[in-house]
Parts: structure tokens; sequence; C-alpha cells
């Protein structure tokens, strides 16, 4: 549930807002509807990795990779599909740890609530 929630709305929003739109679609999902703290990781996690990288090729296999290979190069790197992973992997980890806190977060709250 949650890495359907996170994929289907960080593509929407990807493309009207920056890319860490997926920080605070993670937290909010994992927050509403994670069940535990590895769905919560994982979940965005796995979601943005995929979205990413299917986004990535999408939009460099038919310009022949120029751009990816431009910035490998820029970071002293010959291959193209480094720069896709890195990146890839740069998100899909921004948005795990957005959704990790984001349940820790709806615990805390329901701690708080129960001491009251």
């Amino acid at each position: 549930m949650v890495f359907l929630i996170v994929l289907i709305a960080s593509f929407l929003l990807q493309m009207v807002l920056p890319w860490w739109v997926v920080v605070v679609i993670s937290f909010a999902a994992c927050g509403l509807v994670g069940k535990t703290g590895k769905i919560a990781f994982w979940s965005p996690f796995l979601a943005i990795l995929v979205l990413w990288t299917g986004v990535a090729l999408f939009k460099s296999i038919p310009n022949d990779n120029v751009l990816a290979m431009r910035v490998a190069e820029m970071f002293g790197v010959k291959l193209w599909w480094v720069i896709l992973v890195l990146s890839a992997l740069l998100g899909a980890a921004a948005a795990g740890l957005s959704g990790y806190c984001g349940y820790h977060f709806r615990k805390a709250l329901l701690s708080k609530k129960a001491q009251v």
C-alpha cells in the first residue's frame, strides 16, 4: 500500500514540484499507513528507486544517454549508468529515511497521547 502511494504521488507531484517532494510524500504516507519500521523504510526506498530509474531511462535512452555521459564525465566516471544508479540510490535513501521518520513520528505522537 505504502509502495503504491509513494510511487503514484511522487510521479504526479514531481511533474510540478521539486525533487524533494518525495521526502514529504514518504513522511506523510508512512506516518499515516506505515505498519512497521521495515515497511516504512523499504517501501518508499523501493518505490523511488523504481520510479527514478524508470524515468531516467525513459528520458535518457532516446537521446543516446548524451546528458548522462556528460554528467558522468564531470564526476570523473566513464560509465553513464553509474550516475543513474547513484542518483536513484540517493533519492531512494532520502525517501526511505523520511518514511522511517514518519512512522516513528506517528508512534511518538500515539504514545504521548496514551500517556495523557
